[in-house]
């Protein structure tokens, strides 16, 4: 099961976006959704934390391909 954590106030990212976009290859995930002390990144670019593996992306879309690859290892 991965673990991810996501920002709700950073606003490089949509939250609710990402979570149901993550959800629907990762079904199984569980979130932490909160501060994950990655302010400085952001505020400029959307992040998550999987597994304790910061993945950062310029874009939403391109994150969630990071996301998968990441997964799929």
């Amino acid at each position: 099961m991965n673990k991810y954590g996501v920002c709700n106030k950073c606003k490089a990212v949509n939250t609710q976006n990402i979570i149901s976009k993550i959800k629907e290859f990762d079904g199984d995930a569980t979130f932490n959704i909160g501060c994950q002390n990655f302010c400085g990144i952001g505020r400029t670019k959307p992040f998550v934390i999987l597994n304790n593996l910061p993945i950062i992306a310029d874009n939403e879309d391109d994150l969630i391909d990071k996301i998968k690859k990441q997964v799929e290892k």
